[in-house]
């Protein structure tokens, strides 16, 4: 049996989910981000708990068929730009990401791009790019913060183009320019879940 859960986006979140089925005497065969998989099915009534411990502690589990898809979508694109290839990113020579992400989300999810372009609008309200763009700046914040990289090796492991293409949508989507950010008393990020 699997079961996709919406809001893991990191290797804590995958902790606290298996804690959760754990305490419900459920041991899962696998936990991966957005999904459990389990060596048996539920009951409904083991559900109905899960749901609930899940819920307080700002997970939810995915039953609809589109909803599911958004959220292996979604789950894809938070692997790619936040923990792929981490391990390998030296910060004296990061490595892009390099993604053609239609070619990269077709293959994961096994739909064709505009099929999952149109279900994501229509039930997100912005598009793919711009999702992925939210993620891009969220990881551009972090590695700011870190202040082990240069503007110009966030570019590069981030798969813009120049420090201005980045810088310009930055300042787009956060109001303030990298640098700015970096000097402000107030670097606030946005939670993963919450973009």
């Amino acid at each position: 049996m699997e079961l996709h859960i919406k809001n893991m986006v990191c290797n804590r979140c995958i902790a606290a989910v298996e804690q959760i089925f754990v305490q419900q005497n459920i041991v899962p065969t696998h936990i991966d981000l957005g999904l459990v998989k389990l060596p048996t099915e539920l009951t409904s009534t083991q559900l109905q708990l899960l749901d609930v411990q899940l819920t307080q502690q700002g997970f939810e589990r995915v039953d609809d068929r589109k909803r599911r898809v958004i959220n292996q979508l979604k789950t894809v694109i938070v692997q790619h730009i936040h923990h792929k290839d981490a391990s390998v990113i030296t910060y004296s020579q990061p490595q892009a990401l390099k993604v053609n992400w239609s070619v990269v989300l077709q293959q994961a999810l096994n739909y064709d791009y505009n099929y999952l372009s149109s279900l994501f609008s229509s039930v997100e309200g912005i598009t793919i790019e711009q999702y992925i763009i939210k993620q891009k700046i969220e990881r551009a914040k972090e590695l700011l913060i870190y202040d082990e990289l240069t503007l110009s090796q966030i570019a590069d492991v981030l798969d813009y183009s120049s420090v201005a293409h980045l810088s310009a949508q930055f300042k787009k989507v956060t109001g303030f320019t990298p640098t700015a950010f970096k000097n402000s008393e107030q670097q606030h990020r946005t939670a993963l879940d919450k973009l």
